[in-house]
């Protein structure tokens, strides 16, 4: 309503009440707002990312850049320096096949080097610390003394037992194939072994890349390899063999890189493909972990039993998700706000002023009540907005539920016959708050009384109780 008289009592809206005394009363939106970092940034293992967070490497990658440099250099000259000549004297499609395998190499290199291995996430806080709790359980902690926890569980695979180590550093126990990387410090799912040439770990994520790499690099070696040395006996044969040498020196440099090289690659490529046969990673394989005849009594339990389901399990199938998220945000320890003792946080909140709000639009029947007819010096007049009523810290009576709406329209509204004999209260006649009623307080009505036994029930404050006490001698 107006200060003028205007707008009958139902425009007025119940709003939320601001005091600032009650912190469960603030407003939830008003948060300091952080930078979002992403986990990447403060990742616990020794790796290096790029791109942010889409490329992961190990700490130490000089090696890999020397692998880079051999492909790209060899490669590089034999298509600078051979291929023309090979291209007009043989065939067009020496530079071709040369290509293809030349960028399946780099592909497969890049892949296995920018790739997640496998790594395992660490257990976080809680984790570790129910962990403990269950070893010191274990352990009999109630015996007194100190023991350190197991290092071992043991699990059955394909009838097989497997024991799982603890891992002090990730806090968790590693499944099963499972090793930390110390150069990396991770835990990496299926851990092969620490490569420096690719600047990575190889593990469950990316071993088939890897061998890809090995395999299709052997390849790319063979054939430079061999089409290098062709080409000096072409050219040995027109000019001599030292005036070839003169006339392609490059060819020198490729023959020797290449022959160098070939072995150890070739060689690397047929002891995975015996790993990939039987199903076994280098660690395995080096720790003598499982033996390949299935009679003895450390059989490999992760064997297929045939060498084509082995490769295809090993080379086609799914690849895992990665377990780190390293690309996702951290999400900021956000305290929840304290849940506030009376449930109140809104005028009319309890069940009581519910029902007086629900009752409030059914007073337009009645005559308008202006800002002139309830004088209140010093406060704020019910015209004004309902936010400048300012509540308490109420607690909700248990006796609310039993309120209806009827029931408070029958004890706080009044007939129109009542309504013109009725002599309103003068603010020198309004009641002070409950427990400070004067023993001759002019206050006899039964509806009043009615509202204060409400009122003093829950503890609202004296302007509130005013406010309440001038509605119900309405």
């Amino acid at each position: 309503m107006t200060p003028g008289g205007g707008g009958p009592m139902k425009d007025c809206e119940y709003s939320q009440i601001s005091t600032h005394s009650s912190s469960p009363m603030e407003s939830p939106h008003k948060k300091k707002k952080i930078a979002a970092r992403r986990k990447w940034e403060v990742f616990p293992g020794r790796n290096k990312f790029f791109c942010n967070g889409r490329i992961m490497m190990a700490r130490q990658t000089g090696v890999f850049y020397l692998t880079l440099v051999l492909i790209l250099v060899t490669s590089g000259l034999f298509f600078a320096f051979d291929c023309p000549y090979l291209a007009v004297k043989i065939t067009p499609a020496i530079p071709v096949v040369g290509g293809i395998l030349f960028f399946f190499v780099m592909g497969t290199l890049l892949r296995t080097s920018f790739s997640d291995p496998g790594v395992l996430p660490r257990a976080t806080p809680d984790e570790a610390a129910d962990l403990e709790r269950q070893i010191d359980i274990a352990n009999g902690a109630s015996s007194g003394g100190y023991r350190p926890p197991p290092r071992t569980r043991e699990v059955i695979i394909n009838g097989q037992t497997v024991k799982l180590k603890y891992c002090f550093t990730c806090k968790i126990f590693r499944p099963p194939r499972a090793s930390h990387c110390s150069l990396c410090d991770n835990c990496v799912e299926r851990f092969d072994h620490h490569c420096p040439w690719v600047g990575n770990c190889v593990g469950k994520r990316n071993y088939r890349f890897f061998y890809m790499f090995i395999l299709s690099l052997s390849f790319l070696t063979v054939f430079i390899f061999a089409f290098v040395i062709t080409h000096v006996i072409l050219r040995s044969q027109q000019t001599g063999f030292l005036n070839a040498l003169k006339d392609s020196p490059a060819s020198v440099l490729e023959a020797v890189v290449c022959f160098f090289s070939v072995w150890s690659i070739v060689g690397l490529s047929g002891f995975h493909t015996y790993l990939i046969s039987s199903n076994q990673t280098t660690n395995e394989d080096i720790k003598g972990s499982w033996s390949n005849k299935r009679g003895k009594e450390n059989y490999n339990p992760y064997s297929y039993g045939n060498i084509i389901t082995n490769c295809c399990a090993a080379l086609c199938g799914p690849i895992s998700p990665s377990l780190i998220d390293r690309r996702g945000f951290i999400q900021p320890d956000t305290p929840q706000p304290a849940a506030p003792t009376n449930g109140i946080t809104m005028y009319g909140a309890t069940q009581s002023q519910s029902n007086m709000a629900a009752a409030t639009p059914l007073l337009q029947s009645e005559p308008s009540l202006t800002s002139e007819e309830l004088p209140l010096p010093g406060k704020t007049t019910l015209g004004a907005p309902c936010a400048t009523l300012s509540l308490g810290q109420p607690t909700p009576p248990s006796s609310m539920p039993n309120l209806t709406s009827e029931t408070i329209l029958t004890d706080m509204i009044p007939l129109k016959e009542e309504l013109d004999s009725h002599q309103f209260l003068t603010p020198e006649e309004a009641p002070s708050p409950p427990g400070m009623l004067s023993t001759g307080s002019p206050i006899t009505h039964s509806h009043t009384l009615h509202v204060l036994s409400l009122a003093s029930q829950d503890s609202l404050h004296e302007d509130s109780v005013r406010g309440l006490v001038k509605l119900s001698s309405v």
